[in-house]
């Protein structure tokens, strides 16, 4: 499966860098949450965009990550509600940072 993440542009240059992406969402490291927040469909997608990145004015992009290489990188995808009694699973990624070598594709993304 296919998971995608929305990422400041400044903090993907970063990660090029560094080798490693360690935001887990909008001004909240992994480290700090404990995950990585990511979105499994365009709709999960297009709600978080709009509920969390609409008054951003930095340029946005989405990080596409393939599921599958993960593991390989001692990293887990959790299927979790997004609130407590909720019903929607979102995709989280646990394990530490994200690899740069995880992200298939990163594209421009406006909210």
């Amino acid at each position: 499966m296919l998971l995608q993440h929305i990422a400041l542009e400044s903090d993907w240059q970063a990660a090029q860098e560094s080798g490693t992406y360690p935001v887990s969402t909008l001004g909240r490291t992994i480290a700090e949450e404990g995950f990585m927040h990511c979105s499994g469909s365009a709709e999960q997608l297009d709600g978080v965009l709009r509920r969390f990145y609409g008054d951003v004015t930095e340029p946005l992009l989405l990080l596409t990550i393939n599921e599958a290489s993960l593991a390989g990188h001692g990293l887990d995808v959790r299927y979790e509600p997004a609130v407590v009694g909720g019903d929607e699973l979102f995709p989280h990624v646990y394990g530490g940072n994200l690899p740069v070598a995880c992200v298939g594709e990163v594209s421009s993304l406006r909210p």
